[in-house]
């Protein structure tokens, strides 16, 4: 009897096991679609620049201590005001046993492209003072420039006192902001190879340096290809990621995470969030049909009419782009050569027009011959009603004639003569 009774109970509990396996299992995969949560960051924001949708933010307007971060502004000014093959001679900069450091020696001679290189892969402390200095003038005049800088490019709640990222109560900024910046510096095709590197070797005369990538997220993931990390004690860590794939490109930045481990799971959930939720969209291809136009006396002809070029934008997943097709005509006559612009093709997106393709001819229009004008003007309807009645009026005045004869003949054979 209890042998009986306990395998019911063994197969429900069996299922309930099933269940709740499948229920973990699924449990991830729908947090994985999902937005990032976000707990452990003071402060985040994820952008999509091609679209200017901000994705995902938490706090992304608060001011906060943002630490190294700050040299991507550095880096900025730098890339201004020098040439990446000047040669500068490093200054007299103790870094604390704390700070990061790419070990340079007072004296040393290196180029800006490796100084650059150090500041933004090792971030050396050393190498942003000897920026700042040699081009400068002062590390002071330099804050200026980077504050003036700031202005230009519209970050309006950053401030910063020093170009290395120190703690202080005047170096702050916020998500919003650093996202901006990082657009920035990433239209340097130096600065986007350097930040996508995991490590560079400096030269200094004979001497030779190995710097290593202090951002995991570009040494781990295949996708990422920047920005810049940085920790103090006020700012805790904080990470500015940027990942591309299949066409999208997306801006993260987290900050006052409680550490390296908090920071690089949080970049990462938001750069994969925001590549899986945009996509390239394609509304035109080269050569794709948009209509047709008769020749001009060839009634029995037609010309293709086709998109002079291609025509792709980043969406969201859920968005289309839209096309409207602008002065094409119903008739056309040649001369006209190959791939001639007989009209536009404005491509929109979210109402608005992004983009004017020309409207061209797919193939030669040639001119049409006398025999062609001769065809048309004669299978025209108005021509053979002209025509018809012309042949009715010429039968009415040969029988009028006729009738006109025979009278006349039938006048003269009653006649006398005397």
């Amino acid at each position: 009897m209890t042998s009986r009774t306990s395998r019911p109970g063994a197969a429900v509990l069996a299922a309930l096991v099933v269940l709740l396996g499948a229920l973990v299992a699924a449990g991830p995969a729908r947090a994985q679609d999902g937005e990032p949560s976000l707990r452990s960051a003071s402060s985040a924001i994820l952008v999509e620049p091609a679209t200017g949708d901000i994705v995902v933010e938490k706090r992304a307007d608060t001011r906060r201590a943002i630490a190294s971060t700050t040299k991507m502004m550095t880096a900025l000014v730098t890339l201004e005001r020098a040439s990446l093959d000047d040669v500068l001679t490093t200054t007299d900069y103790r870094p604390a046993p704390v700070e990061s450091q790419i070990g340079l020696q007072p004296g040393e001679r290196l180029t800006v492209r490796d100084l650059l290189r150090g500041l933004l892969l090792a971030s050396g402390n050393d190498a942003a003072v000897t920026l700042a200095v040699r081009i400068g003038g002062s590390r002071e005049r330099f804050v200026r420039l980077m504050n003036q800088k700031a202005r230009e490019i519209g970050l309006t709640n950053t401030r910063f006192a020093n170009p290395i990222g120190l703690d202080d109560p005047d170096n702050y900024s916020t998500a919003t902001d650093l996202a901006k910046l990082a657009l920035v510096l990433r239209r340097n095709a130096f600065a986007r190879e350097t930040m996508n590197l995991e490590q560079a070797t400096l030269r200094s005369g004979a001497r030779r340096r190995v710097v290593q990538n202090r951002n995991l997220l570009v040494r781990r993931f295949g996708f990422v290809n920047g920005v810049k990390t940085g920790r103090t004690t006020q700012a805790g860590f904080v990470l500015v990621g940027s990942g591309s794939r299949d066409g999208v490109s997306v801006v993260s930045v987290v900050l006052g995470e409680p550490s390296e481990e908090a920071r690089v799971r949080d970049s990462a959930a938001l750069l994969r969030y925001g590549l899986r939720r945009y996509r390239v969209t394609r509304a035109l291809r080269t050569g794709q049909p948009l209509g047709s136009a008769t020749l001009e006396y060839r009634d029995d002809q037609r010309v293709e009419l086709v998109a002079a070029r291609s025509s792709s934008r980043v969406t969201r997943r859920d968005e289309r782009l839209t096309t409207r097709v602008l002065g094409a005509p119903k008739v056309l006559d040649g001369p006209l050569p190959a791939r001639s612009r007989v009209g536009t093709v404005e491509v929109r997106f979210r109402g608005r027009v992004v983009d004017r393709v020309p409207l061209v001819t797919a193939t030669e229009v040639v001119e049409a011959t006398a025999t062609d004008r001769l065809k048309d003007f004669a299978g025209r309807p108005g021509t053979k009603i002209l025509l018809g009645a012309l042949v009715g009026c010429s039968l009415l005045l040969v029988l009028l004639r006729r009738r006109m004869g025979a009278r006349t003949g039938r006048q003269t054979s009653g006649t006398e003569i005397a």
